[in-house]
């Protein structure tokens, strides 16, 4: 009997124990304004799809002049087109065809990059925007601005291009460097003209540079005629856009056999952007 009062007393300490215990746990999970962090949502696309069966032949006829008159072998090797090299095809992918025709030589590459957020807080959306944001701010555009009428639109275009085409040292490298003058081709090619018939193109003006309304979730082309004072008639349009976390640039490129002879920068820029509205197309189903 001495020894009942030492146990009932020991067990009420382990009772008392365990219920402060459970006390303090109930108040830690139940304190008032803890934050509760929900990891930013993935992106839309886990993979790429094979660049060099992106376009439907059909497409690279019409882009590719000239091609189609190959001979077999040959045909199918510029349709075929170029793989570009990775190392990792599930994050970036591309390919590039070219074809030379009497008249000009004409090159389309095609890129996708898949974009991946590491930090939980930002989503793989938003990391793709940013990516696009440096490719826009490159070509010395801004989609920042209010949109407003075609005309301003227009205007601010030619301003961005006076300003930001000679900005894009990639862009230039790859295409002869950048007119700083919308008008620098057309001026040129006046100065050509001997009056002999065909000795001189007159192509359509180019529109300048800009921000792109309904393609994907956010799009510009950049309108690259060449420097004034090459002797090279060279050509480039660049038309650039994101969906969800993917960005894709379609570069499409033209230049004459002869230096008389100047691209019809219009018919550049309305293919491209057909191109690339295929593409999102493709993306989206």
């Amino acid at each position: 009997m001495a020894y009942v009062p030492g146990v009932a007393l020991l067990a009420a300490l382990v009772v008392g124990c365990s219920a402060g215990a459970d006390g303090n746990a109930n108040g830690a999970d139940s304190k008032a304004g803890s934050p509760t962090v929900s990891p930013a949502p993935p992106g839309k696309y886990l993979t790429l799809p094979a660049p060099c069966r992106a376009v439907p032949r059909s497409t690279l006829k019409d882009l590719l002049p000239g091609a189609a008159e190959l001979p077999g072998d040959q045909q199918d090797k510029v349709f075929r087109g170029s793989a570009a090299v990775t190392y990792d095809t599930d994050r970036k992918v591309g390919c590039s065809w070219k074809s030379d025709a009497p008249s000009a030589t004409r090159s389309l590459s095609i890129d996708f990059e898949r974009v991946v957020s590491y930090d939980p807080a930002v989503s793989d959306d938003d990391r793709a925007d940013t990516v696009y944001a440096k490719k826009e701010k490159a070509a010395g555009l801004s989609s920042s601005a209010t949109p407003g009428p075609p005309e301003e639109k227009d205007k601010k275009g030619e301003e961005s291009e006076e300003s930001g085409k000679a900005k894009d040292p990639a862009d230039a490298d790859a295409t002869g460097s950048a007119d700083p003058s919308p008008s620098g081709s057309s001026s040129e090619s006046g100065q050509d003209t001997d009056g002999t018939p065909g000795s001189s193109s007159s192509p359509e003006e180019a529109l300048p540079s800009r921000i792109l309304d309904n393609l994907g979730d956010a799009a510009f082309l950049q309108d690259l005629p060449k420097r004034a004072g090459s002797t090279a008639q060279h050509h480039t349009v660049s038309v650039v856009f994101r969906t969800s976390n993917v960005v894709v640039t379609v570069r499409y490129a033209e230049q004459p056999a002869l230096i008389t002879q100047v691209p019809d920068g219009r018919e550049l820029q309305e293919k491209a952007q057909a191109l690339a509205r295929k593409l999102a197309e493709a993306l989206s189903e």
